[in-house]
Parts: C-alpha cells; structure tokens; sequence
C-alpha cells in the first residue's frame, strides 16, 4: 500500500528527534558505554529509592534501587522493550494477523506504547486527517472521538449502525457518492479514514458480526480505506465466541487498532498500545516524541509484573456480565411494560443505550429536571455529530452499581415523586411522564454506585 498518501502535512513533515534516538541507544548500550548525550536527569537525585505494592491475590511487586532508577527515568517513545515483546506476541495470539510476517514496506504488524487509546486515538487523527477530508465513523459514537476529530476541520459523515453495530449496506450507499477509480486520482474526495467500535460501542453497546466486519473490510478494499479498530472493550465480550477481529482479517496492512488495558487492570495506569502497520506506527511514534515524549515508565515497568500471574480475566468478565444482567433484571420490570423506553442487551462493555419513547430529545429532562432531583445520566446528544440535534436517547453506565443498589432502587420507583416536564405533580406509577422520571431515578441510582506467556494469557482470554 502506499502510506504516503494518507498522511496530513502536519504528519509528513514529522522528523525523528535526535534526542528521542539517543536516548534510546543509550539505552540498548551496555552499562560501560559511557554517555554525555542525552540530557537525562542523574538518577541518584530521584528521592524515590524503592517501593512495594500489594496486590489483590496478596502477592508483593516489590521495587529496589536499581529498578526504581530505571522506572522513573525517560525511556523509548515506543515503549519499554519488555512490554513490547509481550504486547506483540498477545496480539499475534490473539488476533493471528496475517501481516506479521510481512515486510516493513507491505505492512508489517507493529506496535508503540500509548498513555492510554485515547492518546493512540488522537495521534492517529492528526496522522491522518486534513481539514475538510471527509471520515465515515458510525454514529452515535464515542464522544472523546468527536472531541479529537471535530477541531481538525474535516467532514464527519455518519455510516448507518444498530444493535450489531455499522450497517455494510449503510456503508455501501455512503460510498456509492464517490467513483473508486477516483480514489487515487488528486484532489479526490474520497474518504480515507473509517472509525468504528467494533465491541460493546460507547455508547451504544453494539458488537459487530464477523460478517459484517468481513463485508466492511472488502469496502474498504475497493475504496482504499484505512480502518481505525477502536477496541477498549474487547476483554469485555459476554459471550462466546468472540468474533474475530478487523486486525485477524488484514490482508492488506489497512488496519489501525487501539487497544487498553484500562478496563481489565486499571484506568488509572493510562496504559493503551496502537497496532498496525510498520509505516504508519512509526510515524505515531514520531507525534509522541514531539508531544508526551513517552508513557510514565514507571507505569510500564509495572505492567508486566501485574500481568503475572494472568489478570483474572473470566471474573472481571463475570462482574461485568452480573452488572449487566442486574441493569437489565430492572429495565425489564420497571419499565417494559410501561412502554415508556426500549433498549437491546450489549453484549459487551459497560453501558446501556435507551431511547425514552415520547421525548424527543433528552437534553433538557436531564441536565435539567432529571439533575434537580440528583439524577445523572448522560443524554445522548453528546455522543452525535451535531450534538444540538434532537436524541431520544440516554447512556446509562453499569459499571458501579452493585445489586443491593438496584433492590434499593426498586423501592424508590414506588414511591418517589417529583416534577416532570409538565406543569403539575404527579407519582411515577401513575402517568407516562412520571415513569420516563422513574426511568431517570432508577438509573441514576444503578450509575453511582515471573510473566506469563502470552499464549497462556491468551488462551486465558479466549477460555
């Protein structure tokens, strides 16, 4: 493929810092090389000498002098040699490409290190995207993709989506504006850049088929698309199998995949990793150096020692799928057969995506009404393209409450009463309007509350 083509000005005038380089030869060097290049600080300033961290299973990651002086030192813009290694070999595990073994120039998988995907997410942006190129994205959609996407001045343009996530018919007519034998001609409007979630879509919940990934990606062949994989919630599929991966189909070295470790470790390391091709990785590389410089290496450093043993993954997935299960235990009695509201079941992450029948658009029941009377959700305006558009729908997140809170909840939706958007006083059980407000309550309540192998890890994920 021919990279160069996809990349902004901004992106190709890039240049490797030399400073970036030098520190990373310094450190594959030998401890007798002897360097006065890189401006690092002396390590025996630092006034951290060693610490111990416990952890759930009651095992001790125990750090001493030498360690912490690398921890907390500068290191390579790609990330730690260490968790590289491990990184790539998960995703050759799990995911089986078929440009690992490819060359540099076709395509070859390769990996950096992010400060969680949502920095690999916005990079990759400014890798790519002009003002006034057009980007399909399936919509509604993430709405820190709109924050990173909207001020670089290009054309989001909506791809039909549903429960199982973008629709390959919505994406066919979409594209049938242009000509693909104009594709690679200059000045040509064709879109280059498609977005999607493919697991559990914030805010949606929707989960893509294998065959309409397989159908995505033969359009995006024909219309020399890069694909950008945003997966943060792929080691929180419910069922099984899980379908295989836009990255698991790339024959052409077309797709960008950003993945987290936020949701199964800890969303607080900030630990994200942006797979694809060699070119286009390494021109990522190039926008940390010049930015973040690298993740906290002291964070990486961390990470492969609370990935031994294997994070519990089945009971993170289990956590996940019981609080999901509560939410919808409550959405189905509460409010079913009310008809005030519809939803589908994710089949994974952590929100749940409802329209409110009745209500044009959510906006003003809740930042308003709803918050007089403590109640927060997310109305789902913020999550389209023109986030002043009328939406019926709110996202609740099921990621905190634990049961006890929803049985607490139930005994509110008898008895609590408040103003809704009409004029007069009434109690939930009484009137349409006083169920979309018990709707509100009742979800506002559920809303608060040695390294292993990677083979091994993998096949703990795919269990």
């Amino acid at each position: 493929m021919n990279y160069a083509r996809f990349l902004t000005a901004v992106s190709a005038a890039r240049k490797p810092s030399p400073i970036r380089m030098l520190t990373e030869i310094q450190q594959r060097s030998p401890p007798s090389m002897i360097s006065l290049a890189a401006g690092a600080p002396n390590p025996n300033t630092f006034p951290f000498q060693s610490c111990s961290i416990q952890v759930k299973n009651g095992d001790m990651l125990t750090f001493d002098e030498t360690m912490m002086k690398r921890a907390l030192q500068y290191s390579s813009s790609s990330g730690i040699p260490e968790l590289l290694t491990w990184m790539k070999n998960l995703q050759k595990n799990l995911h089986n490409p078929p440009t690992a073994n490819y060359s540099a120039e076709k395509g070859q998988m390769d990996m950096c290190v992010t400060t969680g995907s949502q920095e690999g997410l916005c990079k990759v942006f400014e890798m790519l995207v002009n003002p006034g190129d057009n980007v399909l994205l399936d919509a509604p959609t993430y709405s820190g993709t709109l924050a990173a996407l909207q001020p670089l001045g290009c054309n989001l343009i909506n791809v039909p989506s549903d429960q199982h996530g973008m629709i390959p018919g919505g994406l066919k007519e979409v594209l049938s504006r242009w000509d693909p034998a104009d594709v690679h001609k200059p000045h040509s409007t064709v879109p280059r850049v498609l977005y999607t979630i493919p697991n559990g879509g914030n805010p949606t919940g929707a989960s893509m088929t294998t065959q309409r990934k397989r159908e995505v990606y033969e359009l995006a062949r024909q219309y020399d698309l890069l694909i950008i994989e945003d997966d943060p919630y792929y080691f929180l599929q419910f069922d099984k199998p899980w379908a295989p991966t836009f990255l698991s189909m790339d024959v052409d070295g077309r797709i960008i995949r950003t993945d987290s470790f936020s949701k199964i470790l800890s969303s607080g390391l900030r630990i994200g990793f942006v797979t694809g091709p060699k070119p286009l990785v390494d021109r990522v590389v190039l926008h940390i150096q010049a930015s973040t410089m690298h993740t906290s290496t002291f964070t990486q450093v961390n990470e492969p020692l609370l990935l031994t043993p294997s994070p519990p993954l089945k009971l993170v997935i289990e956590f996940y799928r019981t609080q999901r299960d509560a939410m919808l235990s409550s959405a189905d009695k509460w409010l079913k057969g009310l008809h005030v509201a519809e939803w589908h079941s994710p089949a994974a992450g952590m929100f749940l995506w409802i329209k409110v029948k009745g209500v044009a658009d959510t906006q003003k029941l809740i930042m308003e009404k709803a918050m007089e009377k403590e109640v927060l959700l997310v109305p789902g305006g913020v999550f389209m393209i023109n986030s002043s558009d009328p939406c019926s729908y709110v996202r609740a997140a099921f990621s905190l409450s634990t049961p006890q809170q929803i049985d607490e909840v139930k005994k509110h939706t008898h008895t609590h009463t408040c103003k809704c958007s009409h004029t007069y006083t009434h109690t939930h059980t009484n009137t349409l309007e006083g169920n979309k407000c018990t709707f509100s309550f009742f979800l506002h309540r559920l809303s608060r509350g040695s390294l292993h192998s990677s083979r091994n890890l993998c096949e703990e994920y795919i269990r």
